[in-house]
């Protein structure tokens, strides 16, 4: 008959899966205030499109009917990287502990796996206008000259760099109704959200919560009060940097593997193992629909 030894792991799984839980959910998500969130059952997720067409030309009497092509899009490629942390506890921590020292275990890693897929999400728009940080154009997330399939350039950042406050904004949503697709055709987006650092807190609730023109000395009514939903980003690393989401925008988040608490045990050293292990993609498919500045 074989015998069994007694799994140490299962003493502790239930416990501690709770409390990772409890504390990968501790706050509201922010990715998912950055991102369109999507799920993937494959190894690696491909986005493209194809553009409409242009204007419909007037047409003399009996002339023939003009055609039109779309034109195909640029591809993006979705590949999904894996994250993965473990801790070990030995028999005699589980006999001996009495300082809530093995609570704390499964509590730090469940911060740190919220805190990793925050920072990731954030670091979209850290590296907005890095240097090897690019998109299918070749270009960074933020530019002014992307490039439109069907000739042309167009931006979506300011063209000169510059701090949130009321005139920048202004410019900024003066830009985004100007935005048109690869054919020239007005988008017509709709911005909703203003994504910032801590940094601009006090400076953005000045001014999209004001009820006059907190610039201007007359008590004026504020026409920025109230137009974009304010979402501070803990994770954001420019202290000036400020993004503009519209509620069409091809952003995107892929969840391959949510992340999972599993536990294993060591038969030679009777050691506890638990781990965690997630993989994702994020990236954008077009930079349309968002908008922003990295300041000055």
């Amino acid at each position: 008959m074989t015998m069994l030894r007694a799994n140490f792991g299962d003493l502790l799984a239930p416990g501690m899966n709770h409390i990772f839980q409890n504390m990968f959910n501790l706050y509201p998500s922010g990715i998912e205030q950055i991102y369109n969130m999507m799920t993937s059952k494959r190894q690696y997720e491909t986005d493209s499109y194809v553009t409409g067409f242009g204007l419909v030309p007037q047409a003399n009497e009996g002339a023939p009917v003009a055609y039109d092509d779309i034109i195909q899009g640029l591809d993006t490629e979705y590949n999904h990287d894996t994250y993965k942390l473990a801790y070990g506890i030995t028999r005699e921590m589980y006999e001996d502990e009495r300082y809530g020292a093995i609570n704390r275990m499964p509590e730090s890693l469940g911060r740190s796996t919220r805190i990793t897929i925050e920072t990731d999400g954030a670091n979209q728009l850290n590296r907005a206008e890095t240097a090897g940080y690019t998109g299918a154009d070749g270009k960074t997330l933020l530019s002014t000259t992307h490039d439109l399939v069907g000739g042309g350039t167009q931006k979506n950042r300011l063209t000169s760099a510059a701090d949130f406050a009321m005139s920048s904004l202004e410019q900024a949503l003066i830009d985004i109704a100007e935005t048109t697709d690869d054919r020239g055709l007005p988008l017509h987006l709709n911005p909703i959200k203003l994504i910032y650092p801590v940094e601009l807190d006090w400076t953005v609730k000045q001014v999209l919560k004001s009820g006059s023109d907190p610039s201007n000395a007359n008590d004026q009514f504020n026409p920025a009060g109230g137009i974009l939903t304010p979402i501070c980003n803990h994770f954001l690393t420019d202290p000036d940097a400020w993004f503009i989401e519209c509620s069409e925008h091809y952003m995107y988040w892929y969840w391959r593997v949510k992340p999972e608490h599993s536990r294993d045990n060591d038969f030679s050293t009777d050691n506890g193992m638990f781990k965690v292990r997630m993989r994702w993609s994020r990236g954008w498919s077009m930079p349309w629909g968002i908008f922003g500045s990295m300041g000055v």
